[in-house]
């Protein structure tokens, strides 16, 4: 389980980020992960409770958003959802695509009080 390790670093950032702004707490830290990120946000949840410990995000609440994996596909150009297609364009069946969106890890919100 990496996740414990990632956690730990995201939450370094936004308490960095939170001091910075002369905070008391973070009240709610949202993350966008991509679908193809090597994270799992269940266990990305789990985590969270441990790596917040003793931090300004002790009581934040955690909120995790997933980006979908979409690719285009080098033959005809068609934009498709890679997981759903099983990595296959749709409209034309190439297996030659160009990954757009989807494995990205993201601090997208960090509400303090």
């Amino acid at each position: 389980m990496h996740e414990m390790g990632v956690v730990i670093e995201i939450v370094k950032i936004a308490d960095a980020k939170a001091k910075e702004e002369h905070a008391h707490g973070v009240k709610r830290l949202v993350l966008q992960l991509g679908q193809l990120s090597a994270l799992v946000p269940e266990l990305v949840e789990a985590c969270f409770p441990a790596a917040v410990y003793e931090t300004l995000l002790e009581n934040a609440e955690l909120k995790i958003e997933v980006i979908p994996a979409n690719g285009l596909c080098l033959k005809c150009r068609q934009v498709f959802h890679v997981v759903e297609n099983e990595f296959e364009c749709p409209a034309c069946g190439s297996e030659e695509w160009d990954l757009l969106s989807g494995k990205e890890i993201i601090i997208k919100e960090i509400r303090v009080w």
